[in-house]
């Protein structure tokens, strides 16, 4: 009878230990996950991912969020053999880590997202990354400077000519037409205008005439003609800081701004796209490394993370232009200010893509060195 109790309470012990095992196994599949953004930004994020483990029993996401020096630290992750499972990345910098990307093409349906984000995602003729979102800018404008000056509001159909002369109607009495960023992700819609760039589908052209011309128009705006404020006369303060305290009429910057000016602008705003559709055409995506040992579930995240749930909720804030055309369309995307929306995905379909190559950011590097460096 007690050789009984006793192994009815080994038992017993054993069936516990092995439900507790069982609730706190370390069995889990790990996957890892690398990406930038602000708090707002993982403020959505987070959730979604959560919605996603609890639909994938014994999964659970790592997330590696590198909010700064983003591509400098996946680069040592990759050259160390550690780099995450699926990581954002962007058009720029996809050239560089081609050969350790699987190539998406047929994972997803490429029909239901815009042409120019597909094109942004793919090099050497295969698809990267499943594109999140695209970027370009566009020029924010401050509707009330313009009606106190008299001038009409920019309209699609305006070209360079039109935004030089609306920028030097709007300046004065302590007002700039148009602002100036020492940098030339901020110069290539002028470059793009002059026939120039960095790459274009023969090479590198970045020191072409048309490059030098297109760069010295745009610092001429703020250097010899005085319509945008030099860096010195910008001071501590950002350009999205002189623009809410109208000193700015307009603002060339992106989609990134709109959750900004949605909640601090006092006055009445709108965008309109740049002159002649010049600005580039950039993307950001989800891809996945070719060293992953759980591509499988690789792919069914990055389905996840670019389902359209998932992409209105990290459009409903105004943040991004959704690569996804279904959502772009959608009220998500299109209700609340600006009331011009839609330029965003106008741009989209009418601007040309940043052509790239391994080398575009040293290029790029060099090119701000060379061009912009006195201006800071």
């Amino acid at each position: 009878m007690k050789k009984f109790i006793i192994s009815f309470f080994c038992l017993i012990f054993l069936l516990i230990f092995f439900i507790i095992k069982g609730l706190y196994s370390t069995d889990e599949v790990v996957l890892r996950f690398s990406t930038w953004g602000s708090a707002s930004e993982m403020a959505i994020l987070n959730p979604i991912i959560k919605e996603f483990e609890n639909a994938h029993n014994g999964v659970r996401v790592e997330v590696l969020h590198i909010p700064q020096d983003y591509f400098q630290k996946l680069h040592l992750l990759f050259a160390s053999n550690m780099e995450p499972d699926v990581m954002l990345i962007n058009n720029q910098n996809i050239p560089i880590y081609e050969k350790f990307l699987c190539n998406l093409d047929g994972v997803f349906d490429k029909k239901l997202y815009f042409d120019k984000s597909i094109d942004c995602m793919s090099y050497n003729g295969k698809i990267l990354a499943v594109p999140r979102d695209c970027s370009g800018l566009v020029v924010y404008y401050n509707k009330d400077i313009f009606d106190r000056y008299g001038v009409d509001y920019p309209k699609k159909t305006w070209n360079l000519n039109d935004l030089f002369n609306v920028a030097q109607k709007l300046s004065k009495n302590g007002t700039w037409g148009i602002s100036y960023e020492p940098n030339l992700y901020y110069a290539l819609p002028f470059v793009h205008s002059f026939g120039g760039g960095v790459f274009n589908d023969k090479g590198f052209v970045g020191e072409s005439n048309s490059t030098k011309s297109g760069i010295k128009y745009y610092k001429d705006l703020a250097f010899k003609y005085h319509y945008a404020p030099t860096p010195s006369e910008v001071g501590s303060k950002t350009l999205a800081q002189m623009f809410l305290e109208g000193k700015i009429a307009m603002h060339l910057s992106g989609r990134w701004l709109t959750p900004k000016y949605r909640n601090c602008a006092k006055f009445s705003w709108d965008v309109v796209n740049f002159p002649d559709y010049k600005a580039t055409n950039d993307a950001t995506g989800w891809a996945i490394s070719k060293r992953s040992k759980n591509k499988k579930l690789a792919e069914e995240f990055v389905l996840y993370l670019s389902s359209k749930k998932s992409i209105e909720k990290f459009s409903k804030n105004g943040l991004i232009v959704p690569a996804r055309k279904d959502v772009a369309n959608s009220k998500t995307f299109l209700d609340g200010k600006p009331n011009s929306s839609r330029i965003f995905i106008e741009s989209v379909e009418n601007s040309r893509i940043t052509r790239v190559d391994k080398s575009f950011n040293q290029e790029v590097d060099r090119l701000n060195e060379k061009y912009f460096n006195e201006a800071k």
